[in-house]
């Protein structure tokens, strides 16, 4: 099993002390979160893209190049882009380039994202934004992989054996679909025999169980093989310390603050207390033992290779924060490595075959090599 550490870029007042940090502090958090993901062994790290309050991360090609620069082996994740949005051949400008200086290091979780303000801010109705979805993604796949590109498109002008550059270090990068409850994301992924993202955050496990079963059976229509369909999921909290007792008792205020959030802004909470929270979501709070059953009985209905905790303290200390990741490294993540299968496919950029990766002195140019880390 591969570990992600991964940030939505929240920037609201700490949800147990009410304090909001500055805006540069907020980005050079997260920036250290990244490099201490990496010292402590993460396998990922991954930035989301939101364009409305309360996040920050309308520009993760950005902050993941920041990453690149202080980090060499981690690879590099969006959480998600947000294709429906956005220009696809802009966005395959912006990645591309980032997965140059990345040195390959670059791994795409694409979604039509969430949220009325940052459709409004961009034009996109609820109607038509599962087609800009797919016809976005459909077009950035195509300029990956094509050197020249002729496309009638509905959502943007056409290209006429257009040229895009820089050409792509991956060949081609791998893309991930985000799904939180939609059954339009899981068919495309499936059709295009790409690998699947749960969000699994918000409800119980049983609405992602079944879209991820829908995803496996729409992967056999499509021809491929059931051997490589490829699941991630995600956690909805995290913290684990020496017994559950004093995981649960460290963690309550942070549930506590979000309780009286979510009511704040009227919303009925899925699980109203923190024992629920704990034993019907997601979240992996307890021993590490504890947690190590939680992600087993998860993979039962899920069959996922990779899993992700939050990259942010998010209410805890930032001592507690460490020492919680830590312990996950130590005594949680060794443990699933053996019991739980990697992904069908190599941890590492993706070439064409017979392709190496290149370096300093390859004629494909320099690749990024940062010397800190």
């Amino acid at each position: 099993m591969k570990f992600l550490a991964i940030t939505l870029i929240v920037h609201a007042p700490d949800p147990v002390t009410g304090v909001l940090k500055p805006t540069g502090e907020r980005f050079r958090e997260v920036i250290d979160n990244a490099v201490l993901a990496e010292e402590l062994g993460f396998d990922g790290f991954g930035v989301g893209e939101r364009h409305e309050r309360p996040f920050i991360s309308s520009s993760p090609p950005v902050v993941l190049s920041h990453i690149a620069a202080l980090t060499s082996r981690i690879r590099l994740f969006t959480a998600v882009t947000t294709l429906s949005l956005l220009d696809p051949v802009r966005a395959y400008e912006d990645y591309a380039t980032l997965d140059h200086l990345s040195g390959g290091r670059l791994e795409l979780i694409i979604g039509k994202g969430n949220g009325t303000a940052q459709r409004d801010l961009f034009h996109v109705t609820a109607e038509d934004q599962w087609d800009r979805n797919a016809e976005s993604y459909e077009l950035f796949r195509q300029i990956w992989r094509q050197d020249k590109v002729t496309a009638s498109p509905r959502f943007r002008p056409g290209l006429v054996e257009a040229e895009v550059w820089p050409r792509p270090y991956q060949r081609p990068v791998r893309v991930w679909h985000g799904s939180a409850t939609s059954r339009e994301s899981v068919d495309l992924a499936a059709r295009y025999g790409d690998p699947l993202f749960s969000a699994n955050v918000t409800n119980p496990i049983e609405p992602y169980a079944e879209l991820i079963r829908y995803y496996r059976q729409r992967w056999e229509h499509y021809g491929h093989d059931p051997a490589l369909a490829t699941v991630g999921a995600g956690s909805a909290g995290f913290y684990t310390a020496r017994t559950s007792q004093e995981a649960v008792a460290a963690y309550r205020p942070v549930f506590e603050g979000y309780l009286g959030f979510q009511k704040r802004l009227g919303v009925e909470p899925v699980f109203p207390t923190l024992e629920d929270f704990v034993e019907r979501s997601s979240a992996l709070i307890g021993s590490p033992q504890q947690v190590i059953e939680k992600v087993h009985r998860y993979h039962e209905q899920f069959g996922h290779t990779v899993l992700h905790l939050h990259a942010d303290a998010g209410g805890l200390t930032d001592a507690q924060h460490r020492a919680s990741l830590e312990r996950f490294q130590s005594e949680v993540a060794p443990v699933l490595r053996r019991e739980i299968p990697d992904p069908p496919f190599a941890w590492a950029p993706v070439l064409a075959e017979g392709a190496e990766a290149a370096g300093p002195a390859d004629d494909r140019g320099p690749a990024f090599l940062p010397t800190t880390g």
